[in-house]
């Protein structure tokens, strides 16, 4: 199918102010409600992207009123550069609802608790590859990582605890912007900006 067949699929929906809300976490909730619905493939799914340049997927694990958490090893190459500045982006697109949303803000570690609590629920052959694993880091082949799989099996016999190198971060935003696609591109954009404590919301041109 032709990529202008696919989109004449799409059944287009508008964003306007009035069902929008004053609220950004909670029209983002919805719309995540509307992508698990409509059975989209790693809905959760987002493109964070950190200062100098770099971006990469990862996977949204939880929001509330505070922001928007993931999780990752503070080692990696994305957790130095947030460690250097502080400042990151992600972006997350589902196809199928013709829907973006695009958050901006400053990125804080979680609390040891609720990165403990996260880890505990994830399947035991997670939880040894955190330890296995230099992330990012240059190892010499495949074997190096079965190796020290291998190790951290034998270390930990019951149960994995959390590495002290590996938890989560909280992207506290400041911009929340939604894109619905519309007909002719003429497409709806409302963004909501932090401002005296709440959030002042505000149409853009597409």
């Amino acid at each position: 199918m032709s990529i202008e067949k696919i989109r004449e699929s799409y059944t287009l929906s508008e964003l306007r102010e009035e069902v929008a809300g004053a609220d950004p976490i909670a029209l983002f909730a919805e719309w995540m409600n509307a992508a698990l619905a409509a059975d989209i493939a790693e809905p959760n799914g987002i493109a964070l992207a950190t200062a100098p340049a770099s971006v990469r997927i990862v996977l949204l694990r939880g929001y509330d009123d505070r922001g928007f958490v993931f999780y990752t090893n503070y080692e990696s190459a994305k957790g130095l550069e947030i460690a250097a500045d502080p400042r990151a982006s992600f972006a997350v697109w589902w196809q199928p609802l013709h829907r973006q949303v695009r958050v901006a803000g400053r990125i804080e570690k979680v609390s040891a608790e609720e990165s403990d609590a996260y880890f505990a629920s994830r399947p035991r052959g997670h939880r040894i590859s955190a330890w296995a694993s230099p992330q990012s880091a240059v190892v010499a082949d495949r074997a190096q990582l079965a190796a020290a799989e291998a190790a951290i099996e034998a270390r930990f016999p019951g149960d994995v605890p959390r590495p002290p190198h590996w938890g989560g971060y909280r992207l506290v935003p400041h911009e929340i912007e939604f894109w619905q696609g519309r007909e002719n591109r003429l497409h709806d954009r409302l963004r909501y900006r932090r401002e005296d404590g709440g959030w002042r919301r505000e149409r853009l041109a597409p």
